[in-house]
């Protein structure tokens, strides 16, 4: 089995200088909870990592679809699949990998601070989250972009704080999964949501996995119908089937990325849940009318 550490397709990542590091462990605000390295790994094939002498960050693995495994110390090997998470702590040795037949796609942190161990607790075993009706995973990934490209503009003392802040909220998303969710407990439950609330509830599903690959099966299955009822709901409704509905909203989340990021035209393929880049641009001229290229630069001229 080959051996990767990195250089995938459509990755990003950000490893903070040793300057940059000293400065967040000297900052009164910045030091209890600070980033070392970001990044994201899409498919990423044969990926690789043991570390035989312990570091001092905390290592956050968040798994949105493929599957893989990781080993802490001499403990037992543990599987991670689709909506899993895990924290690997500080001073520990361990190791991990994408799995060779599905691999990972995953965004990780390397954390530490004086709060670190209270977000790590309870996270050395797989932690599921999965999509329903109050999950805001989508609100989560918006966090990790956020925290990521404000890293990605500099490393002003602004730009250190203001991402040490949203880290707090974003492992609290994970580290109190329930209290994070409570904001739209007052949703039905799936079982409970009418016939004219179907497609509600289904493209709420639809925005929770942009990232994904998600068949007409799997739609259907969300929301209790079978596929041929669904579709016919979903087309009433929408004048779109559910995957012509699943592509447009892909795609409208790549014009979002397209105006507001500079990430390479790959690198949104991969965060639209689209692996083949040529696709992605065949796909995109054919709802927009112009390349991702000619539209990032025609918003730009605007």
């Amino acid at each position: 089995m080959l051996k990767r550490k990195d250089g995938f397709t459509g990755e990003r990542c950000i490893v903070l200088p040793k300057m940059i590091i000293e400065m967040e462990k000297q900052d009164p605000l910045v030091s209890s909870l600070y980033i070392t390295d970001i990044g994201y790994y899409p498919v990423a094939n044969f990926h690789y990592r043991e570390r035989k002498d312990p570091i001092e960050q905390n290592v956050l693995i968040y798994c949105v679809e493929g599957t893989g495994w990781y080993q802490i110390g001499q403990g037992k090997r543990q599987d991670v699949g689709a909506n899993q998470y895990f924290i690997l702590p500080a001073g520990i040795p361990h190791r991990y990998a994408s799995s060779e037949n599905h691999p990972w796609t995953i965004y990780w942190i390397h954390f530490c601070g004086n709060h670190a161990s209270y977000y790590a607790e309870g996270a050395a075993t797989p932690q599921s989250i999965t999509p329903a009706m109050n999950s805001r995973i989508n609100d989560r990934n918006h966090l990790f972009e956020d925290i990521y490209f404000t890293l990605a503009n500099g490393y002003t003392r602004e730009n250190l704080r203001y991402s040490s802040s949203l880290l707090h909220y974003y492992l609290a998303s994970m580290r109190y999964l329930g209290q994070y969710r409570s904001r739209e407990i007052h949703q039905k439950n799936k079982e409970e949501v009418a016939e004219n609330e179907i497609v509600n509830a289904s493209v709420h599903f639809m925005k929770e996995n942009l990232e994904k690959k998600i068949s007409l099966q799997q739609m259907a299955q969300y929301t209790g119908y079978s596929s041929s009822h669904f579709s016919m709901l979903f087309k009433k409704e929408t004048g779109h089937s559910p995957l012509n509905y699943f592509n447009l909203l892909k795609i409208q989340y790549a014009c979002q990325l397209l105006s507001s990021t500079n990430m390479k035209i790959n690198q949104i393929s991969f965060k639209v849940g689209i692996d083949d880049s040529f696709y992605f641009s065949r796909l995109f001229t054919k709802l927009m009318g112009m390349s991702p290229k000619d539209y990032r630069l025609h918003i730009q001229e605007k």
